[in-house]
């Protein structure tokens, strides 16, 4: 059973930035490609970006291609999601989730981008 556990959200000005983290507890995150995922009030959860097990692969949705980066430190057993620039739109709970089967997700992390 893997447990993730998402970290790092917030309250931030437009033009900000923040790191998300996800970590697991009890397994290990390295044989599971990764993705981040966010849902906004009254709308579907939407792939943010995503990540091959290795690290070498990574994809990125339209809307935060050149602001939003991920990475991953398998020997911390952590996924992370680099948010620059950061916009109004981009607010959310943001949820981490393994990609292959089974799949996990994380109980997510609010990040609120407002003046």
């Amino acid at each position: 059973q893997l447990q993730l556990v998402e970290s790092g959200g917030g309250l931030v000005q437009p033009g900000g930035s923040l790191r998300l983290s996800c970590a697991t507890s009890g397994s290990t995150l390295e044989d599971y490609a990764t993705g981040w995922f966010r849902q906004a009030p009254g709308k579907e959860r939407e792939a943010v970006a995503c990540i091959s097990s290795s690290g070498r692969s990574t994809n990125y949705a339209d809307s935060v291609k050149g602001r939003f980066t991920i990475s991953r430190d398998n020997a911390k057993n952590t996924v992370y999601l680099q948010m620059n620039s950061l916009k109004p739109e981009d607010t959310a709970v943001y949820y981490c989730r393994t990609l292959d089967i089974p799949v996990y997700w994380g109980q997510g992390t609010q990040v609120t981008v407002s003046s």
